[in-house]
């Protein structure tokens, strides 16, 4: 497939790359252009202009500062695979960066890349829904950051206006060490403060190795040193028009205790639980995952029934829930040192369906 014509400007510096954008006619930002690319072929996308960022110096650092991880603009998949912190107090970023597509196209695509092209079928949305990132566009008027939950508007739909660019995504950071075991916090950002243990993964169901999505689960969890929940995020990939929010099961999950303790206090718990008659882990992870698939919207192709799909949200959240709970209090191990991919293990769709 031949791309469209369009006119292509390689600038030196972020400033050059914003006066072309405010500038030129029908401008269209690319970085690993691992998305943008595959649009113009099909020729689903068709601007007159393509500002090719990825030469632009000083925007492919990750780092963690002021109770951030800072993701700059031109990190690729592999340069997130490859990263320690990120191995080490991230895992859920290393189960997504791990799924998606190969390893030819994870040297060339970015995460903002990733995050700036709105499809609902890209991973990384509902993993930074999860996280609670904030996104830092840079425009001709300067920075402003953006909550995600602010962010996605639709399919191919983002906060972002003409002229700006997505120079930077900021994760409030758990603090600890790895695997989510309770130490010291990295500022007041953090998704928990010191005392608290945190764990998340990512879940994807997709019919072969490096397909989108059927469905996708991304769950982080915070909990307090009786192992109550105190934060919940879910975010759910390509089951509606844009990234998914799972706020029902995150009002399960808050205030659920899922760890239980031990001696005397744990036998104090489990009589007053009795007498309450409070739900159990398996029956408060199982309301989450059902409340999960109610918030979907999915459309049937295919991948799958709608009934598939809000199922396999379901299924795959269940097991999210249980993965990122085992990295919260030191059982699951790190995405990378506890063995763990973000493939799930759900059937594939039906023949036909």
């Amino acid at each position: 497939m031949i791309p469209p014509p369009f006119d292509y400007h390689a600038p030196g510096s972020l400033e050059e790359a914003l006066a072309l954008l405010g500038r030129l006619d029908d401008p269209k930002v690319m970085s690993g252009g691992q998305s943008l690319l595959p649009m113009l072929k099909l020729r689903l996308a068709s601007p007159a202009n393509i500002v090719d960022i990825s030469r632009i110096p000083g925007l492919d650092s990750i780092t963690e500062s002021g109770g951030f991880l800072r993701i700059g603009a031109l990190v690729t998949e592999t340069a997130l695979e490859e990263s320690a912190v990120v191995a080490e107090r991230y895992p859920i970023l290393l189960d997504t960066a791990k799924v998606i597509a190969d390893p030819l196209v994870r040297n060339r695509a970015t995460i903002c890349g990733n995050v700036a092209h709105g499809d609902p079928a890209n991973d990384h949305p509902a993993t930074m829904i999860a996280l609670m990132a904030e996104m830092v566009a840079t425009g001709p008027d300067g920075e402003r950051t953006i909550a995600v939950d602010d962010f996605f508007h639709g399919l191919f739909m983002t906060a972002l206006t003409p002229g700006e660019i997505l120079t930077e995504i900021r994760i409030p950071a758990p603090g600890g060490a790895p695997g989510g075991a309770a130490g010291g916090g990295a500022g007041g950002n953090g998704l928990r403060s010191p005392g608290e243990q945190s764990g998340g993964a990512y879940l994807k169901l997709e019919r072969k190795v490096g397909d989108y999505a059927v469905a996708g689960a991304a769950v982080q969890l915070t909990l307090d040193r009786k192992g109550t929940v105190t934060r919940a995020g879910v975010g759910l990939t390509n089951l509606g028009f844009a990234p998914i929010r799972a706020s029902g099961a995150e009002e399960v999950l808050t205030g659920a205790r899922l760890v239980e303790r031990g001696g005397f206090r744990g036998a104090i718990d489990k009589v007053r639980d009795a007498i309450t008659k409070a739900p159990d882990d398996d029956e408060v992870i199982a309301a989450a995952a059902q409340a999960a698939a109610d918030a979907t919207d999915p459309v049937a192709d295919r991948r799958g029934s709608v009934e598939y799909k809000r199922n396999m949200a379901r299924v795959l959240t269940e097991r999210a829930i249980r993965r990122a709970l085992a990295r919260a209090t030191g059982h699951g191990g790190s995405g990378s040192h506890g063995g763990a991919t973000g493939h799930s293990g759900a059937p594939n769709p039906p023949a036909g369906g």
